[in-house]
């Protein structure tokens, strides 16, 4: 499945939001949850220091709104796009949430490259983590990947 004209304004809208997650004084992560008629239905940035939550990743915020205002036959056909691969834990609520397509720009080896090593990471590709689902799932990504790393660039040093 290739991605289409949307998906790259739609990531663009990810990328917008992580950058307003940066300014709001958080981890620059973005995502955005768009029906199938192409509708934005929610946009969440990530709150992990302003929160504090340790959890409060921009996509595990994003699918808790959803859950809370969406049924789970509409969350099926929804794509969730994030400007950068969801971690372990948010790939985790993705697939809780039933929510069947995900699209992201920034694969996370590609962050880890300018940040160098953390003491914290769980390195598990979102991709291999679906694998285990079984469900359908549509992932496509990385896209725009100089455009999502851009929003890192000096945040991490």
């Amino acid at each position: 499945m290739r991605m289409t004209e949307a998906d790259f304004i739609f990531l663009r809208d990810a990328i917008a939001v992580a950058e307003s997650a940066r300014r709001n004084g958080n981890h620059p992560f973005g995502a955005v949850l768009v029906d199938a008629a192409g509708q934005v239905r929610l946009r969440a940035e990530n709150t992990v220091l302003t929160a504090p939550d340790a959890t409060g990743h921009a996509e595990t915020n994003l699918v808790r709104l959803a859950s809370a205002q969406l049924t789970p036959a509409l969350l099926a056909d929804c794509t969730l796009y994030a400007s950068t691969e969801p971690c372990a834990m948010c790939a985790g609520a993705i697939h809780w949430a039933g929510i069947r397509r995900l699209v992201y720009a920034l694969p996370a080896e590609a962050l880890y490259e300018p940040i160098g090593p953390g003491s914290d990471e769980l390195r598990l590709p979102c991709r291999e983590l679906f694998a285990h689902s079984t469900r359908p799932m549509t992932v496509l990504g990385p896209a725009l990947e100089e455009e999502a790393l851009a929003v890192h660039i000096d945040f991490w040093r």
